[in-house]
């Protein structure tokens, strides 16, 4: 299936999420931010675990697609103008370190947030991150991103912190850890 087999009846502007919808997720904020913007339109793409389904905000505005495949998630990504991350600030979400956050930013999508401690450190604080306290400032940070012009200077600086996050990046730091000749510290 293409994206549009998904989300085709879906106006824009879509924001969107994926992944597990469940008690990290702020239905509430959710719920706020869609009755706040009914002319947006949020996009969630995951299964259902540790919630009742039927304490999902609902309206004419918010969309839950179920569980995709992962191969199916950058088509559905490329139909989408802003990535999101509702996480209420719970234990849940305590030490959380979404890997949402490079996902939606390797695919060219603006990402706002809630203050996830990982995620305000790892990608707020250098920029590439709007992050949110509260549905107010939700509303305003999709609003800004949504009239956001493409940077190409931000977007180069970007790939090459996410290039250096990349799996092969990784392995190779821990690979050449591990040449190092031990040191007995005695």
């Amino acid at each position: 299936m293409n994206e549009f087999s998904h989300q085709a009846g879906i106006p824009y502007p879509r924001i969107g999420y994926c992944g597990v919808l469940d008690e990290r997720l702020d239905l509430p904020l959710i719920a706020n931010v869609a009755r706040a913007h009914p002319n947006w339109h949020f996009v969630f793409a995951g299964p259902v675990a540790k919630i009742d389904p039927s304490s999902l905000p609902f309206g004419d505005n918010l969309h839950y697609l179920g569980a995709l495949r992962y191969d199916e998630l950058p088509h559905l990504m490329s139909g989408w103008d802003v990535g999101w991350m509702p996480f209420a600030l719970n234990a849940a979400t305590r030490y959380i370190s979404p890997t949402k956050t490079p996902e939606y930013l390797a695919a060219g999508l603006p990402v706002v947030s809630s203050a996830v401690e990982d995620v305000v450190r790892a990608w707020g604080e250098p920029g590439f991150v709007r992050i949110a306290h509260s549905p107010h400032d939700f509303g305003t940070c999709i609003a800004l991103s949504l009239q956001e012009e493409p940077s190409m200077v931000a977007q180069t600086k970007l790939d090459r912190v996410l290039a250096m996050q990349s799996w092969d990046a990784l392995w190779y730091r821990m690979e050449a850890l591990m040449q190092q000749p031990r040191t007995n510290a005695a």
